[in-house]
This record gives structure tokens, sequence and C-alpha cells, in this order.
């Protein structure tokens, strides 16, 4: 006879969409969207994006929130068990599911020290440290040193970074600790009302901007929303932009990683899939489409110009957020009021989306090895504190990049690629149908029956296809890294190794444990 071990739940239905939603807004939201849309055809690159968001996206996030909660009925709240699950007769489909914790934990390791600066430049915000830096290289210069990449006059070590992404580490497992809904819950229930208010108050103040220069009338906000969405449709002939499309798309929704099926694992049998993932996806676009878009790039057009303004939207997420918004912000009166509603809102923004990566770890171990909630996060929390060191310490090796590629790219596609022949080719199709709409208060258009089993899966192989052949052996070679960088490079993909063929190893000494314990694997 199964053991029957009590799993904790959501305290409302309001709860686990607002903590979906607190997953899927993150930095890539108010930062990575504008300056793929810039970079991508303007305008233009929202029709790849929305029809990634239609044949991808949705689709995928549906596919997710079934599965979570069809997993969640046999306890089980991670990959390999709700795989297992799906396709008991297949001893090996469990070890598939190892790429839904091994992606996460990876995104955490790297993510949680970014995030980390978002809560340091708040202070350094509200404390005036950077108001009187009035030009990009000082402020690069600041960041630098913040980082630990250079010695300067503004930072002689990495101490005070480090000071910050202890503090962040602590709130996060802070956070995890009082589980789903004492912890996760009550965090999103309070921070995403805030983000939302503090994104509208600076919308807002970039919308009253005007015209700073009057020698220049043509550097106003509507000219800046101009440069972001007059579309350039001959974008559209790259594979590129279509492929930067379906990736945004993976990104902002938090599909393919695994995190939307540990939290819907803690739904009940009853509980609605359809509209609650159709409302945590339309908040994630709310805060992507018209805040994202409405913040950085309008208000760096008013200040730098339409050319510029070119360079500055292709520099990269890190000199955008840290670099340019300072900049601008420092131009203006009360500014450190408005860089601390910057800057805590992208850590409102982070710490929302990095418990949610902690999650499947914990409940992994809770689940799958009957570890209480307090240990199993002590264990989590010792673990990846010691895996978060290479990306502090080592970040100007290239070591970030290298984790933000496996585990924030292409396990990500893997993965979905993964679940999503699974439910519609293995689970069946008709079964499949039925199981997403058990509770459902709206049902799915019937147009999705076909997207979802035949168009989802091409897109994904189209994408994975298009990966190998543009991008595969220049990554594996390590073409474009250079040579001092090639050491750290290697040795952090042999420590990816190590890690994942870790998980796969507890995911065998689980099983077997369960079997020696005579407990059904279901």
């Amino acid at each position: 006879m199964a053991e029957v071990k009590r799993r904790d739940s959501w305290g409302s239905r309001l709860g686990i969409i607002m903590a979906v939603a607190g997953s899927a807004i993150g930095l890539g939201n108010f930062l990575r969207f504008p300056a793929k849309a810039a970079a991508n055809g303007g305008g233009a690159f929202m029709i790849p994006y929305f029809i990634s968001l239609f044949l991808l996206g949705i689709p995928l996030m549906w596919i997710e929130w079934t599965l979570g909660r069809y997993g969640g009925g046999f306890g089980h709240g991670t990959a390999p068990g709700i795989f297992h699950s799906l396709w008991q007769k297949n001893r090996f489909i469990k070890y598939f599911g190892v790429i839904g914790i091994f992606g996460p934990l990876v995104i955490f390791i790297y993510y949680l020290f970014i995030e980390s600066w978002t809560l340091a430049y708040s202070f350094f915000a509200l404390t005036g440290k950077y108001t009187a830096l009035m030009d990009q290289n000082s402020l690069r210069g600041f960041l630098a040193g913040f980082q630990g990449l250079e010695r300067n006059q503004y930072f002689n070590s990495i101490g005070t970074a480090y000071i910050f992404f202890l503090l962040t580490f602590l709130l996060n497992i802070w956070v995890i600790y009082y589980g789903i809904k004492g912890g996760i819950e009550k965090l999103c229930k309070l921070a995403l009302p805030l983000l939302f208010i503090f994104g509208l108050v600076l919308i807002i103040r970039v919308m009253t901007l005007g015209t700073p220069d009057l020698n220049k009338p043509d550097w106003n906000v509507l000219a800046g929303f101009g440069f972001l969405w007059n579309p350039d449709f001959s974008a559209l002939k790259s594979a590129k932009v279509w492929l930067e499309a379906a990736g945004q798309i993976f990104f902002t929704l938090s599909v393919g990683i695994g995190v939307i099926l540990t939290y819907a694992s803690y739904l009940k049998k009853a509980d609605d899939v359809v509209l609650s993932g159709l409302t945590a996806a339309a908040t994630n676009e709310v805060a992507e489409v018209i805040f994202g878009a409405s913040i950085v790039i309008p208000a760096a057009f008013v200040f730098f110009g339409p050319v510029d303004i070119k360079s500055i939207a292709q520099s990269g997420v890190f000199n955008l957020s840290f670099v340019t918004m300072p900049l601008v912000l420092n131009k203006l009166p009360l500014s450190a009021i408005f860089g601390f509603l910057w800057f805590f809102l992208l850590f409102l923004a982070g710490i929302t989306s990095s418990v949610s990566l902690a999650q499947p770890a914990v409940a992994f171990l809770e689940d799958e090895f009957n570890i209480n909630r307090k240990r199993a996060v002590t264990i989590f929390g010792i673990v990846s504190f010691i895996l978060c060191q290479p990306a502090v310490f080592f970040l100007g090796r290239g070591v970030v990049n290298e984790l933000d590629f496996w585990g924030g790219t292409f396990f990500l596609v893997v993965f979905a690629t993964i679940e999503t022949v699974l439910f519609v080719w293995v689970f069946g199709m008709e079964q499949a149908w039925d199981e997403i709409h058990k509770g459902a208060q709206m049902s799915v258009p019937k147009a999705y029956k076909f997207i979802i089993k035949y168009i989802t899966p091409l897109f994904l192989f189209i994408i994975l296809g298009m990966w190998f052949i543009q991008e595969w052996l220049p990554i594996i070679m390590m073409k474009n890294v250079s040579g001092a960088d090639k050491p750290f490079i290697f040795c952090t993909r042999l420590g990816l190794l190590f890690i994942f063929i870790t998980l796969v190893v507890l995911v065998k000494i689980a099983w077997q444990r369960k079997k020696l314990r005579g407990i059904k694997q279901i």
C-alpha cells in the first residue's frame, strides 16, 4: 500500500496565480525584452513574438500547469516523479525529468548574484553613492568596481558586493523555509502589487520627461517609443529574429524550466488550470509589453538621441540597467527616489523569480526522500551556497554566461520538447485534453488541440534543429572564448556535468528506497 504524505498547498487561487506570475516576471521583462525588441526589428519583432506566444508559450503554459497538477495528485512535485507517473512502463523516463531540477538550480546559482546587485543599487540610490556620476564611463567603472572586476576609486574589493549577495541569499532561504503558503505566496502577494505601483510611477515620470534639450526637439519620449516600435519588416527574413522571439517567450513565461510543474503540483485535482494559467501569463505580458517597453528605451532616447540609442539598446542587460538607467535618473530631480524605485522594482522582480527556482530542488528532497521542509531547505541552502561561489568570484571569466547558456537556454528548450512529446504523444492527446479541462471554468479553444499536438512540438524541434545547425559546434569548441577564459569555462562544464550526474544518482536512489519499502511508484 502506498504511503500517504501530506504535502504543502496554496492558500488561495490568487496565491498560485501571483506566485506563477512572480516566477515569470523577472529582470528579463524590464531589460531583456526592450533590448531584444529594439535590436531585432522594433515593432516587427512583435510579429514572431506573438506568434511564439500563441503557438509555443500558452500551449506550454497549459501543459506544465496540467502536468504539475496531475503529478501532485500522486505526491510528486518535480519532473522525475511526474514523468514517471505519465509513463510508468518506461523505467528511464524519470531520468529525463532530472533536467527539470537541474535547470532551475543552475539558473539559481548565478541569478542570485545578479539579483543582489539590484538590492545593492537600491541602497546606493538612497544614500547617493552614485548620484554624482554623470557619464557612462564613470558608471561603468562604478559597476565594474562593485562587481569585483577591477579596483578603482569607487571600490577596492568585491567585499561590498559579497555582503549584498549574502543578504540576498539569506532573504531567499528565509522565504523558501516558510514554504509554499507561508513563504512564497505571502512574498508574491506583497511584492507584485508593489512592483506594479513602482512601475506605474516610473512610466508616468518617463511620459512627462518632455524635451530636456530645446536645441534637440526630436529627442522626446514619443520619438523614443517610435524607435522601439517602428517596424523594420526586413528583419523578419532573418531566422535569428524568430529564434530570439521564441527564446524571449520561454524566458519571460518561465516555461520549459520545471518551476511551473512544481508550483502546480500543490494544486488540488479540481483546481482550474486553464483560467489560472492564462491569468498568470496575461499578468506577465502586461509587465513585459507595457511596463518593460515604457521605461528604459524611451527614457534613454530622450537623453541620448537616435544615434547613441542604437548602441545602448545593443549594449546588454547589465549596461541598460546599471549604467544607462542610473545615468538617465541622475539627470532628474529627486534622482535618489526614482533610482530606488527602479532598482527595488528589479529586486522585487528578481526575488519572486529566484525563490521559484529553488522550489523544485527542495520539493524533490521533500517528496522523493520524505525529508521535512526544514531539513530540505537546510540541505539546499548549504549546497546552493557553495555552488554560487564560482558565479560570484569568476564573473569576469565568462562563468555566468556559460551557466546561463546551459541552464537558461539550451536545456530549457530540450526540457520543453520532452515534456510536450510525453504529454501529447505518450500520455495521449485525448486523455491530455480531458486532464486540462478538469475543474476548468472556461474551455480551451478547440484549435489548441491541434496546436498542442502538432504545431508546438514541431516548433520546438525546429528551434532545436536551428540551434544545432547554427551554434552547436562553435559553442562546444569554445570558438568565441578567449584563451585565458577557456580553463574556467571547461571547469564550469565539468561542474555542471557533476551536478547533473549527482541528480541522476539521487533519482535512482530515491526510487530504489521506495521499492525496498514497498511503495508503489506512481
